[in-house]
């Protein structure tokens, strides 16, 4: 499992690992019952505090991306259908969020922005 921590940025390590388990989990490369590694191994590996990986664990656990059995370890959850669309529902949302911010900026209208949206979105 590669996991690449970047040290600048406004985001902190233990999200950094959330997203990209998730992303790993939702584009179906970490499959159901894969074991993740161990919170030590993972601290280890990226030089962090294990700290930081019980935290990302914690979270990734508390929000149904996997579950953690003690004395065993920690394994990708079964997917929710559901649960994967909110989280790709929730992440158009901030992306768009971020858009319409940068249009208003640029005082670029609506129409503009739906027009673009339409042609992005049929591959034109």
């Amino acid at each position: 499992m590669d996991i690449l921590i970047r040290n600048t940025g406004d985001t902190p390590i233990y999200e950094q690992i959330v997203q990209q388990i998730k992303q790993l989990i939702l584009r179906g490369e970490l499959a159901e019952g894969t074991p993740l590694p161990s919170m030590r191994l993972l601290a280890k590996e990226l030089r962090i505090s294990v700290i930081t990986t019980k935290r990302a664990y914690e979270e990734l656990e508390r929000e149904g991306f996997i579950t953690t059995v003690t004395g065993k370890g920690s394994f990708v959850a079964g997917k929710d259908m559901e649960l994967v669309r909110e989280e790709y529902l929730r992440r158009i949302e901030d992306l768009l969020g971020q858009s319409v911010d940068l249009a208003k900026e640029g005082n670029i209208s609506f129409e503009q922005i739906l027009e673009m949206l339409q042609l992005l979105y049929e591959g034109v």
